[in-house]
């Protein structure tokens, strides 16, 4: 793999040079991007990295000339292969696109045509760049879809985009984005949606594609593991700045800029992989890189538990078909500490917290039961199970999806006081108020609406709402998963501190096994519909006993950088 500093035989594929983009506003052009400056060699793997809003995409859009609304490039340069991109007309650049830069778009449902089969989106890229001849071109659709990991690809071809999980979909888009052998693909946040072990995959395939085509890389990416893992260079953006570039392992082992060192320290597969590595060499790790979990903390009291649970589902015209989500699942979770149920989609984690949360039925089985405080669910009556809602509350993944747009953040936080018929006016003011105090949000925030607030804030908005009736358990489902890494790290030491607080039971639901090492005391691992494995935390991880859960734990990015508790 090539380096960033090249002897001066090796000419760069890609330079920017003191690039500047601004958006036009009714004050007047906004900038976005401020003298940035980037190289990329022949076969390198860079990795821009920063949080929303750094202006990461920003750049890769300049590049590759699809700058979104009244995004214009306002100065510096931009060279592909020592020719000038800066001022090409758009059909000049329609020229460059996919046949000399490809791109792997963020979101695959988003960036695939609902209404197209795949093999004609496919098509589609061989037909614009005019790739191989025009009959010989169903093949090599074919012999793309085969090459970035799909299987049976004449069946596939023809099948339609909701018709593919979220990582076939990826695989399709990588490749529509390597059809033409560009010499730099830009890959925006290529797995940011899927599960770590297929996350794995699809990167350790696009590796050895872009290996034999001799394709550049360019990631554009907030997690900082995965982009060390995966880069041999590291370009740090901070509000639309450049603040740091090098080598990876160099900007990991010494961050010199105050930013990039907060990075560092608040990515969770970093820590993760800091931890297990620490245990590993028999060295003890901080209680604060643990966040206070994951310390066998808490009573062996039991706060909530699942017996014996099953779950069928009738497939949508599948003609009497049934799918089961859920085979003889239990799980218990003890009094003030933080529970991990774990899996890949589908393996029916958050099926069972819908089912505890009583937003499921379970399947009628004699043996199948929900108990919380121990008293059996099923048993209680109506005004009993109305009663049992102020003891269990959910935070969801979406917290823009799940506050009403139409309610301000006062009315968000006191609408369950209301349903409850919780204090007069003047009191659910004052709870409104200490709740926002608690989740460290200014008291200013209750006029405002949540489109008016960051993803962070509105999660923390959520947070109150959840904490409002004094709870004793939250389920969060998924609740940080789509925050950037500081500001998900900042939710973890909330979430934390106010267990702390208030002798919280936690049952947290996620994907994302690099979270869970930092948060989780007790970890429950599922797949396809059965518990697989369970125990204390630092048991799972020392000593995980299924092949299933160490692929789990060895696909968190950034894992293979450590060793003895330093990184290589």
């Amino acid at each position: 793999m090539a380096t960033q500093t090249q002897s001066n035989e090796i000419k760069p594929l890609l330079e920017v040079s003191d690039l500047e983009v601004a958006f036009k506003s009714s004050t007047g052009m906004v900038p976005a991007v401020r003298k940035v400056n980037l190289t990329v060699y022949p076969g390198q793997s860079v990795a821009i990295v920063g949080e929303s809003g750094s202006g990461k995409s920003t750049v890769a859009n300049a590049i590759i000339g699809l700058l979104p609304g009244t995004g214009k490039t306002v100065g510096g340069s931009i060279k592909l292969e020592g020719t000038e991109l800066v001022g090409k007309t758009e059909k000049e650049m329609e020229s460059v696109r996919g046949s000399k830069i490809g791109l792997i778009p963020q979101d695959p449902m988003s960036n695939l045509n609902p209404v197209w089969k795949i093999g004609r989106q496919v098509r589609e890229a061989l037909d614009a760049n005019g790739v191989g001849a025009k009959k010989e071109r169903m093949e090599r659709v074919n012999r793309l879809l085969s090459e970035a990991g799909l299987p049976d690809v004449e069946r596939v071809a023809k099948q339609y985009p909701h018709e593919f999980s979220g990582g076939m979909r990826q695989r399709a888009l990588i490749a529509i984005g390597l059809a033409a052998h560009p010499k730099l693909l830009i890959a925006d946040e290529p797995t940011s949606a899927l599960d770590v072990t297929v996350q794995r995959k699809i990167l350790d395939h696009l590796d050895t594609l872009t290996a034999e085509l001799g394709t550049a890389v360019l990631f554009i990416t907030h997690d900082l593991g995965l982009a060390a893992e995966r880069a041999s260079h590291l370009v740090v953006m901070h509000r639309g700045r450049v603040v740091e570039s090098g080598p990876a392992l160099d900007i990991l082992r010494n961050p010199e800029h105050p930013y990039t060192q907060r990075l560092v320290a608040a990515a969770p597969s970093l820590a993760s992989a800091r931890i297990e590595s620490a245990h590993k060499a028999g060295i003890s790790v901080a209680p604060d890189e643990l966040l206070g979990a994951g310390l066998g903390s808490g009573s062996h009291e039991i706060a909530a538990e699942v017996r014996h649970l099953h779950k069928t589902f009738k497939v949508r015209g599948g003609r009497g078909k049934t799918f089961k989500a859920l085979d003889d699942v239990s799980f218990s979770l003890r009094r003030g500490t933080t529970l991990a149920v774990v899996g890949e989609s589908g393996s029916g984690k958050s099926t069972a917290a819908n089912i505890l949360l009583g937003l499921l039925a379970p399947d009628e089985r004699e043996e199948s039961k929900v108990i919380f405080d121990g008293h059996d669910v099923s048993a209680m009556s109506a005004k009993e199970r109305f009663a049992l809602r102020r003891q269990l509350q959910v935070v969801f993944q979406n917290p823009y999806g799940s506050l009403d747009p139409m309610f301000s953040v006062y009315s968000v936080i006191e609408e369950p006081l209301v349903v409850h018929g919780e204090g007069n006016r003047k009191e659910r003011g004052e709870r409104v108020a200490q709740l926002l105090d608690l989740v460290a949000l200014p008291r200013s925030a209750m006029r405002r609406y949540p489109n008016e607030l960051s993803g962070g804030q509105r999660q923390r908005v959520a947070i109150a709402r959840a904490l409002a009736l004094r709870p004793r358990v939250l389920v969060l489902d998924e609740a940080v998963s789509a925050l950037d890494v500081l500001v998900q790290n900042q939710i973890l030491h909330l979430l934390n501190d106010i267990q702390a607080q208030m002798n919280l039971s936690y049952l947290f639901i996620t994907h994302d096994l690099a979270v869970v090492r930092q948060i989780a005391d007790d970890v429950v691992v599922m797949q396809k519909g059965k518990v697989v494995e369970s125990g204390a935390a630092d048991d799972i991880f020392a000593r995980p006993q299924m092949d299933y859960t160490k692929n789990l734990i060895d696909s968190i990015p950034g894992g293979n950088l450590f060793i003895g508790g330093d990184i290589r």
